[in-house]
C-alpha cells in the first residue's frame, strides 16, 4: 500500500502578495500584478512588462554570512519556506529531530554570473568576484541555501525542468513519500525577476508588447494574445505522509492524488498536443478518479499562440468540450516560470478552500481552440473538491498534478 500524501503548509512571495490572505484577496478581486518597467525599456527590451515583486529585506532576520550566498530568487524562496513551515506548525526543534527533505524548482541564476564575468573582464582578478559568487550562481543555489538555513537532513535536490520545475518538485516529493523514502518534503519553485534573466526571451519576441495596458497584456486563450509576461518570486508547499500529519495534529489542506509527466519528444520550444495529453491522462489515472470528478483546471496557458492552442486541444481531448471550468492564473500574475508549478497549486488551493474561481482576465474573444473550453472571464462562486494543475516547459517537459480537498 502506498502512503497518502497531504499538504500541510503553504507560503508564497509573489506579485499578488506575500501572504496567503493577500494572495487570496488579489485572486478574488481579479487584481493584476503586471507593470511597466522603465529600466527594461532603457536596456533596449522590446517589452518592458513584468510582474512586480518586492525584494525582501532580510538584514534583521539572517546573518550577513547567510545572506552573502543568496541571490534574489533564494531570498524569495527563504521567505516562502519560512512562512510555509510556520503555517504547517513546524519549528527548528522538529527539523532537528526529523529527516525532512527538500525538492525545489529553479532553472537559472543570472545576475551572479553576470556580475562575476563583468568583474573578471574589468579587473582581471578572480579573487574580486567575492566568496558568495559560486554559491549564488549555481542552479542549485536555492536548495543549497534553504538546506543550510533550515538545517534539513533529508533529500536535498534542485529540480531543473524549465517552466514545469515547481510542479515536478511537488510530484517527485509525493513519489518519495508514497514509497516510504521520506515522511515530509519541503517542495516549491523560485524565479528571479531581474531583467537579465529574461533578456534572451525578449530577444526571440516571446513577450507581449501591449505596453500601454500592462494589466490587459496577459490574455491566456484569447484570440488577440501576443505573448507572455515574465514574472516570478517563490512558492513553497509542505507535503508529508497522512500518518505524519495525523501524528503531529497538523492542519491538512488537501491530498496530492496524482502526478503525471511526459516528454514531447519534439521541438525544443514549440509544444505539441500528444505530450500534454499523456501527462494529463497519467495524472488522472494515478489519482484513481475519472475526468468528470475534477472541478477546476488551472491551465499552464502563458498567453502564447501555439502554447495556448495546443493545451486547449489537449484538455478537450481528455475532458471533452466545455465540461469543467478552465482558467490560467497567469492572466493576473504573468508567467512565473520556474516558480509557476508550485505557485499555481497554492492559487488553486486558496480558491478551492474559499469557494471561488478567479477570472481568466482579458478573455474577450475565444479562438477556434479555446471556444471549446469553459473559460470564465469573470470570477465565479463555485465549490469544488478536486483540481488539476498543468505545467509545461521548454524542451517538452510536462507535469500535471491532481489535488483533492480535505
Amino acid at each position: 500500500m502506498q502512503k497518502r500524501v497531504v499538504i500541510t503548509g503553504m507560503g508564497i512571495w509573489s506579485c499578488l502578495g506575500t501572504t496567503l490572505d493577500e494572495v487570496a484577496k488579489s485572486l478574488y478581486e481579479g487584481r493584476s500584478g503586471i507593470v511597466f518597467d522603465q529600466l527594461r525599456k532603457d536596456m533596449g527590451f522590446r517589452s518592458a512588462l513584468t510582474g512586480k515583486v518586492a525584494l525582501p529585506d532580510l538584514k534583521g532576520e539572517l546573518s550577513r554570512a547567510q545572506r552573502v550566498f543568496m541571490p534574489e530568487q533564494a531570498m524569495y524562496a527563504y521567505c516562502a519556506t519560512r512562512d510555509a513551515l510556520a503555517d504547517a506548525g513546524i519549528d527548528a526543534d522538529f527539523l532537528a529531530a526529523n529527516e525532512v527533505g527538500l525538492l525545489y524548482g529553479n532553472d537559472s541564476s543570472t545576475v551572479p554570473v553576470v556580475n562575476a564575468v563583468d568583474t573578471m573582464r574589468e579587473k582581471k582578478d578572480t579573487t574580486l568576484c567575492g566568496s558568495g559568487a559560486i554559491f549564488q550562481s549555481m542552479n542549485s543555489t536555492v536548495t543549497m541555501n534553504l538546506d543550510c538555513i533550515f538545517k534539513l537532513k533529508g533529500i536535498n535536490l534542485t529540480v531543473s525542468g524549465a517552466c514545469a520545475s515547481g510542479s515536478h518538485a511537488i510530484g517527485l516529493g509525493a513519489l518519495l513519500i508514497q514509497n516510504g523514502l521520506q515522511d515530509m518534503v519541503v517542495c516549491g519553485g523560485a524565479q528571479e525577476v531581474n531583467p537579465f534573466c529574461v533578456g534572451s526571451f525578449d530577444g526571440i519576441s516571446a513577450f507581449s508588447t501591449r505596453e500601454s495596458e500592462p494589466e490587459r497584456a496577459s490574455r491566456p486563450f484569447d484570440r488577440d494574445r501576443d505573448g507572455l509576461i515574465p514574472s516570478g518570486g517563490a512558492a513553497t508547499v509542505i507535503i508529508e505522509s497522512y500518518e505524519s500529519a495525523v501524528r503531529r495534529g497538523a492542519h491538512i489542506y488537501g491530498e496530492v492524488l496524482g502526478y503525471g509527466f511526459s516528454g514531447n519528444g519534439d521541438h525544443i520550444s514549440s509544444p505539441n498536443v500528444d505530450g500534454p495529453v499523456r501527462s494529463l491522462e497519467m495524472a488522472v489515472r494515478r489519482a484513481g478518479i475519472s475526468a468528470k470528478d475534477i472541478g477546476y483546471i488551472n491551465a499552464h496557458a502563458t498567453s502564447t499562440h501555439v502554447g495556448d492552442a495546443n493545451e486547449a486541444k489537449a484538455i478537450r481531448r481528455v475532458f471533452g468540450d466545455r465540461t469543467v471550468e478552465v482558467t490560467s492564473t497567469k492572466s493576473q500574475t504573468g508567467h512565473e516560470m520556474w516558480m509557476a508549478g508550485a505557485s499555481e497549486v497554492i492559487y488553486s488551493m486558496l480558491m478551492m478552500k474559499r469557494g471561488f474561481i478567479a477570472p481568466n482576465l482579458n478573455f474577450e474573444n475565444p479562438d477556434e481552440d479555446s471556444e471549446g473550453l469553459l473559460i470564465p472571464a469573470k470570477r465565479i462562486e463555485k465549490h469544488f473538491d478536486v483540481f488539476l494543475s498543468n505545467s509545461f516547459g521548454f524542451g517538452g517537459t510536462n507535469s500535471t498534478l491532481v489535488i483533492r480537498n480535505i
